[in-house]
């Protein structure tokens, strides 16, 4: 499963890449925050400040509204 959703208010983009619930987030570089499940698994992607990092393309026609709640492993 792979699916893109843009927040244009917050001008972020979050990549989902498994319905596994995020255990840990880690910022790798500025405006990049990587999410993994319990066993260390990536299982999406947050990019905050989309316009700057991302070059034109499908993206940018992704679904538009709130990025989707990610979902914790204490939830």
């Amino acid at each position: 499963m792979s699916d893109i959703a843009y927040d244009p208010e917050a001008d972020a983009a979050y990549v989902t890449l498994s319905d596994a619930p995020v255990h840990e987030s880690a910022e790798v570089s500025p405006g990049v925050v990587l999410d993994y499940d319990a066993k260390g698994r990536l299982v999406g992607i947050e990019l905050l400040g989309a316009r700057k990092l991302l070059a034109p393309g499908a993206w940018s026609r992704a679904p538009r509204g709130a990025a989707p709640n990610k979902r914790h492993a204490a939830e």
